[in-house]
Protein backbone atom coordinates (compact mmCIF):
# COMPACT_ATOMS: atom_id res chain seq x y z
CA UNK A 1 0.00 0.00 0.00
CA UNK A 2 1.67 3.35 -1.08
CA UNK A 3 2.35 5.86 1.93
CA UNK A 4 0.73 9.20 0.96
CA UNK A 5 3.53 10.97 2.92
CA UNK A 6 5.69 9.09 1.33
CA UNK A 7 4.96 10.01 -2.37
CA UNK A 8 4.40 14.27 -1.27
CA UNK A 9 8.10 13.79 0.19
CA UNK A 10 9.62 11.99 -3.34
CA UNK A 11 6.78 14.99 -4.93
CA UNK A 12 8.61 17.82 -3.13
CA UNK A 13 12.13 16.34 -3.40
CA UNK A 14 11.96 16.17 -7.39
CA UNK A 15 10.40 19.59 -7.39
CA UNK A 16 13.09 21.08 -5.83
CA UNK A 17 15.68 19.40 -7.97
CA UNK A 18 13.76 21.13 -11.05
CA UNK A 19 13.75 24.75 -9.53
CA UNK A 20 17.50 24.06 -8.92
CA UNK A 21 18.04 23.16 -12.50
CA UNK A 22 16.43 26.11 -13.99
CA UNK A 23 18.38 28.67 -12.39
CA UNK A 24 21.51 27.71 -14.29
CA UNK A 25 19.35 27.47 -17.53
CA UNK A 26 17.26 30.41 -17.18
CA UNK A 27 20.77 32.44 -16.69
CA UNK A 28 22.55 30.89 -19.27
CA UNK A 29 19.27 31.71 -21.88
CA UNK A 30 18.54 35.02 -20.29
CA UNK A 31 21.77 36.60 -20.97
CA UNK A 32 22.80 35.24 -23.95
CA UNK A 33 19.67 36.62 -25.42
CA UNK A 34 19.54 39.94 -23.91
CA UNK A 35 21.71 41.48 -26.30
CA UNK A 36 18.78 40.63 -28.97
CA UNK A 37 16.19 42.92 -26.69
CA UNK A 38 18.72 45.28 -24.82
CA UNK A 39 21.55 47.30 -26.53
CA UNK A 40 23.82 48.33 -23.70
CA UNK A 41 25.84 44.92 -23.76
CA UNK A 42 27.79 46.66 -21.09
CA UNK A 43 25.59 47.00 -18.33
CA UNK A 44 24.42 43.44 -18.75
CA UNK A 45 28.35 42.43 -18.37
CA UNK A 46 28.72 44.17 -15.40
CA UNK A 47 25.70 42.81 -14.00
CA UNK A 48 26.70 39.37 -14.92
CA UNK A 49 30.23 40.69 -13.18
CA UNK A 50 28.99 41.17 -9.84
CA UNK A 51 26.45 38.63 -9.67
CA UNK A 52 29.59 36.18 -10.33
CA UNK A 53 31.29 37.91 -7.40
CA UNK A 54 28.11 37.97 -5.28
CA UNK A 55 28.19 33.92 -5.68
CA UNK A 56 31.60 33.93 -4.61
CA UNK A 57 30.78 36.22 -2.05
CA UNK A 58 28.30 34.20 -0.62
CA UNK A 59 30.59 30.97 -0.68
CA UNK A 60 32.70 32.47 2.02
CA UNK A 61 29.83 34.78 4.06
CA UNK A 62 26.71 32.35 3.57
CA UNK A 63 27.93 29.22 4.27
CA UNK A 64 31.09 30.07 6.25
CA UNK A 65 30.61 33.26 8.15
CA UNK A 66 33.49 34.97 6.68
CA UNK A 67 32.54 38.38 5.54
CA UNK A 68 35.47 39.54 2.85
CA UNK A 69 35.78 43.16 2.51
CA UNK A 70 38.90 42.60 0.39
CA UNK A 71 37.54 40.54 -2.52
CA UNK A 72 38.34 42.95 -4.56
CA UNK A 73 41.96 41.67 -4.47
CA UNK A 74 41.50 38.29 -6.04
CA UNK A 75 39.49 40.13 -8.79
CA UNK A 76 42.24 42.41 -9.58
CA UNK A 77 45.12 40.13 -9.54
CA UNK A 78 42.85 38.14 -11.70
CA UNK A 79 42.40 41.02 -13.98
CA UNK A 80 46.33 41.16 -14.17
CA UNK A 81 47.33 37.43 -14.08
CA UNK A 82 45.09 37.58 -17.27
CA UNK A 83 47.38 40.61 -18.65
CA UNK A 84 50.02 39.02 -17.83
CA UNK A 85 49.37 35.85 -19.86
CA UNK A 86 48.68 37.49 -22.43
CA UNK A 87 51.40 40.42 -22.69
CA UNK A 88 54.21 38.26 -21.84
CA UNK A 89 53.42 34.84 -21.93
CA UNK A 90 51.36 35.59 -25.48
CA UNK A 91 48.28 33.40 -24.19
CA UNK A 92 45.49 33.31 -26.01
CA UNK A 93 42.42 34.99 -24.22
CA UNK A 94 40.76 32.33 -22.61
CA UNK A 95 44.04 30.47 -21.55
CA UNK A 96 44.99 33.49 -20.24
CA UNK A 97 41.63 33.92 -18.20
CA UNK A 98 42.20 30.21 -17.08
CA UNK A 99 45.87 31.40 -16.00
CA UNK A 100 44.08 34.95 -13.82
CA UNK A 101 41.77 32.42 -12.27
CA UNK A 102 44.70 30.24 -10.97
CA UNK A 103 47.23 32.94 -9.64
CA UNK A 104 44.22 34.44 -7.39
CA UNK A 105 44.22 30.79 -5.96
CA UNK A 106 47.73 30.61 -5.45
CA UNK A 107 47.36 34.07 -3.90
CA UNK A 108 44.70 32.91 -1.93
CA UNK A 109 47.03 30.03 -0.54
CA UNK A 110 49.31 32.57 0.83
CA UNK A 111 46.85 33.94 2.71
CA UNK A 112 45.20 31.32 4.11
CA UNK A 113 46.48 32.26 7.68
CA UNK A 114 43.71 34.86 7.59
CA UNK A 115 41.17 32.25 8.56
CA UNK A 116 42.68 32.15 11.78
CA UNK A 117 41.05 35.20 12.28
CA UNK A 118 37.18 35.85 12.67
CA UNK A 119 34.82 38.11 13.04
CA UNK A 120 35.98 42.21 12.20
CA UNK A 121 39.39 41.12 12.41
CA UNK A 122 39.12 38.76 9.68
CA UNK A 123 36.94 41.84 7.33
CA UNK A 124 39.88 44.42 8.04
CA UNK A 125 42.78 42.03 7.64
CA UNK A 126 41.45 40.37 4.43
CA UNK A 127 40.65 44.43 2.98
CA UNK A 128 44.69 45.39 4.32
CA UNK A 129 45.57 42.24 1.79
CA UNK A 130 43.35 43.55 -1.08
CA UNK A 131 45.40 47.10 -0.57
CA UNK A 132 48.76 45.16 -0.26
CA UNK A 133 48.25 43.40 -3.50
CA UNK A 134 46.84 46.93 -5.30
CA UNK A 135 50.33 48.76 -4.09
CA UNK A 136 52.45 45.52 -5.30
CA UNK A 137 50.78 45.20 -8.91
CA UNK A 138 51.15 49.30 -9.09
CA UNK A 139 54.70 49.37 -7.84
CA UNK A 140 56.98 51.52 -10.69
CA UNK A 141 59.77 48.74 -9.91
CA UNK A 142 57.39 45.93 -11.64
CA UNK A 143 56.88 48.09 -14.65
CA UNK A 144 58.08 45.22 -16.90
CA UNK A 145 55.63 42.95 -15.51
CA UNK A 146 52.28 44.82 -14.56
CA UNK A 147 53.22 48.12 -15.98
CA UNK A 148 53.08 49.66 -12.72
CA UNK A 149 50.54 52.38 -12.15
CA UNK A 150 50.07 53.11 -15.73
CA UNK A 151 47.57 50.17 -16.45
CA UNK A 152 47.31 47.77 -18.85
CA UNK A 153 46.34 47.95 -22.39
CA UNK A 154 45.04 44.95 -23.99
CA UNK A 155 44.20 46.16 -27.49
CA UNK A 156 45.48 43.01 -29.44
CA UNK A 157 43.14 41.01 -27.98
CA UNK A 158 40.17 42.89 -27.64
CA UNK A 159 37.30 41.06 -28.04
CA UNK A 160 33.93 41.50 -26.66
CA UNK A 161 31.83 39.37 -27.83
CA UNK A 162 33.86 36.45 -26.42
CA UNK A 163 34.34 37.75 -23.32
CA UNK A 164 30.70 38.61 -23.10
CA UNK A 165 30.16 34.64 -23.31
CA UNK A 166 32.75 33.45 -21.08
CA UNK A 167 31.36 35.69 -18.10
CA UNK A 168 27.67 33.71 -19.60
CA UNK A 169 29.77 30.77 -19.51
CA UNK A 170 31.55 31.31 -15.29
CA UNK A 171 28.13 32.86 -13.98
CA UNK A 172 26.27 29.90 -14.80
CA UNK A 173 29.27 27.15 -13.60
CA UNK A 174 29.54 29.53 -10.45
CA UNK A 175 25.55 29.07 -9.71
CA UNK A 176 25.64 25.56 -10.57
CA UNK A 177 28.62 25.12 -7.99
CA UNK A 178 26.86 27.02 -5.18
CA UNK A 179 23.44 24.90 -5.93
CA UNK A 180 25.84 21.95 -5.57
CA UNK A 181 27.54 23.06 -2.68
CA UNK A 182 24.04 24.19 -0.84
CA UNK A 183 22.74 20.69 -1.74
CA UNK A 184 25.54 18.75 -0.37
CA UNK A 185 26.36 17.16 3.05
CA UNK A 186 29.69 19.45 2.37
CA UNK A 187 27.50 22.47 2.26
CA UNK A 188 25.40 21.08 5.66
CA UNK A 189 29.16 20.76 7.14
CA UNK A 190 29.64 24.59 6.09
CA UNK A 191 26.50 25.97 7.87
CA UNK A 192 27.13 24.34 10.53
CA UNK A 193 30.53 25.31 11.05
CA UNK A 194 29.35 28.62 11.00
CA UNK A 195 26.92 28.29 13.70
CA UNK A 196 28.90 26.93 15.64
CA UNK A 197 33.00 25.59 14.54
CA UNK A 198 34.14 24.12 18.05
CA UNK A 199 30.95 21.90 18.14
CA UNK A 200 31.07 21.03 14.18
CA UNK A 201 35.26 20.30 15.05
CA UNK A 202 33.37 17.99 17.87
CA UNK A 203 31.19 15.97 15.34
CA UNK A 204 34.11 15.09 13.42
CA UNK A 205 33.80 18.02 11.09
CA UNK A 206 36.99 18.79 9.25
CA UNK A 207 36.51 23.11 9.89
CA UNK A 208 40.09 24.08 8.69
CA UNK A 209 39.94 21.76 5.57
CA UNK A 210 36.48 22.74 4.61
CA UNK A 211 36.85 26.68 5.21
CA UNK A 212 40.34 26.61 3.15
CA UNK A 213 38.67 24.79 -0.01
CA UNK A 214 35.29 27.46 0.32
CA UNK A 215 39.04 30.17 0.80
CA UNK A 216 40.22 28.96 -2.21
CA UNK A 217 37.50 28.07 -5.02
CA UNK A 218 35.87 32.00 -3.64
CA UNK A 219 39.16 33.33 -4.89
CA UNK A 220 39.10 31.42 -7.97
CA UNK A 221 35.60 32.41 -8.99
CA UNK A 222 36.28 35.94 -8.31
CA UNK A 223 39.88 35.59 -10.31
CA UNK A 224 38.21 34.34 -12.92
CA UNK A 225 35.48 37.25 -13.12
CA UNK A 226 38.20 39.73 -12.72
CA UNK A 227 39.92 38.28 -15.75
CA UNK A 228 37.16 38.41 -17.91
CA UNK A 229 36.54 41.83 -16.72
CA UNK A 230 39.52 42.99 -18.02
CA UNK A 231 39.66 41.43 -20.73
CA UNK A 232 36.57 42.56 -21.65
CA UNK A 233 38.07 46.31 -21.16
CA UNK A 234 41.11 45.62 -22.47
CA UNK A 235 42.35 48.86 -20.82
CA UNK A 236 42.39 49.28 -17.28
CA UNK A 237 44.41 50.52 -14.27
CA UNK A 238 45.32 49.85 -10.47
CA UNK A 239 42.15 51.56 -9.83
CA UNK A 240 39.98 50.20 -11.90
CA UNK A 241 40.23 46.54 -10.57
CA UNK A 242 41.00 47.33 -7.13
CA UNK A 243 38.48 49.63 -6.35
CA UNK A 244 36.87 48.71 -2.99
CA UNK A 245 33.65 49.35 -4.23
CA UNK A 246 33.86 46.34 -6.17
CA UNK A 247 33.75 44.47 -2.91
CA UNK A 248 31.20 46.32 -1.12
CA UNK A 249 28.97 46.13 -3.83
CA UNK A 250 28.89 42.28 -4.05
CA UNK A 251 28.45 42.38 -0.13
CA UNK A 252 25.67 44.44 -0.23
CA UNK A 253 23.91 42.14 -3.05
CA UNK A 254 24.86 39.21 -1.62
CA UNK A 255 22.70 40.51 1.72
CA UNK A 256 20.27 42.18 0.08
CA UNK A 257 19.01 38.81 -1.72
CA UNK A 258 19.87 36.73 0.47
CA UNK A 259 22.93 34.53 1.78
CA UNK A 260 23.37 31.26 1.83
CA UNK A 261 21.10 31.19 -1.16
CA UNK A 262 21.25 30.30 -4.49
CA UNK A 263 18.83 32.95 -5.86
CA UNK A 264 19.58 35.35 -3.17
CA UNK A 265 22.71 37.00 -4.31
CA UNK A 266 21.04 36.90 -8.37
CA UNK A 267 18.33 38.98 -7.22
CA UNK A 268 19.96 41.15 -5.15
CA UNK A 269 22.51 42.13 -7.94
CA UNK A 270 19.58 42.40 -10.62
CA UNK A 271 16.95 44.57 -8.40
CA UNK A 272 19.96 47.24 -6.70
CA UNK A 273 22.50 47.17 -10.11
CA UNK A 274 19.28 47.90 -11.58
CA UNK A 275 18.13 50.58 -9.58
CA UNK A 276 21.69 51.99 -9.74
CA UNK A 277 21.66 52.36 -13.74
CA UNK A 278 17.87 53.62 -13.90
CA UNK A 279 18.63 56.30 -10.88
CA UNK A 280 22.71 56.34 -9.73
CA UNK A 281 23.76 57.28 -13.25
CA UNK A 282 21.85 60.06 -13.94
CA UNK A 283 21.03 61.42 -9.92
CA UNK A 284 23.85 60.29 -7.85
CA UNK A 285 22.64 62.11 -5.09
CA UNK A 286 19.37 60.34 -4.91
CA UNK A 287 20.50 57.07 -5.73
CA UNK A 288 23.09 57.09 -2.27
CA UNK A 289 19.86 58.42 -0.51
CA UNK A 290 17.95 55.38 -1.62
CA UNK A 291 20.81 53.61 -1.24
CA UNK A 292 21.57 53.92 2.03
CA UNK A 293 17.62 53.70 3.23
CA UNK A 294 17.27 50.39 1.58
CA UNK A 295 20.27 49.39 3.71
CA UNK A 296 18.97 50.83 6.56
CA UNK A 297 15.42 48.71 6.17
CA UNK A 298 17.87 45.72 5.53
CA UNK A 299 19.50 45.11 8.69
CA UNK A 300 16.76 46.52 10.70
CA UNK A 301 13.84 44.49 9.36
CA UNK A 302 15.02 41.84 7.33
CA UNK A 303 18.62 40.35 7.79
CA UNK A 304 18.10 37.48 5.85
CA UNK A 305 17.22 39.43 2.76
CA UNK A 306 15.02 39.89 0.63
CA UNK A 307 14.33 35.84 -0.02
CA UNK A 308 13.51 35.59 3.56
CA UNK A 309 9.88 37.08 2.79
CA UNK A 310 9.26 34.15 0.67
CA UNK A 311 10.89 31.62 3.51
CA UNK A 312 9.00 33.23 6.16
CA UNK A 313 6.11 31.50 4.25
CA UNK A 314 7.81 28.18 4.50
CA UNK A 315 7.86 27.98 0.47
CA UNK A 316 11.23 26.28 -0.55
CA UNK A 317 13.95 28.83 -1.71
CA UNK A 318 16.71 28.07 -3.64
Amino acid sequence: MLNPQWDQSVAKHSGRRIINALIPVLLLVGFSLAPLVYANQSILFQMMAFMALAQGVNLLYGFTGYLPFGYVGFFGIGAYGMAIAIQLLHFPGIAAVVMGGLLSTVIAIAFLPLLRLSGAYFAISSLAAAEVLSNLVSNSALIHITNGPYGEQLTQSYHPVTSYAAMVAVLVLTTIVVIFIRNHPFGRALMAIREDPVSAAMTGIAVVRSRSVVWLLSAFIAGLTGAIFGWHLSVFYPSTVFDLNISILAIVFTLFGGYGTVTGPVLGSIVLYGLYNAVGISDPQYFQLIYGLLIVALVLFLPGGIISLIQRRGNYVP
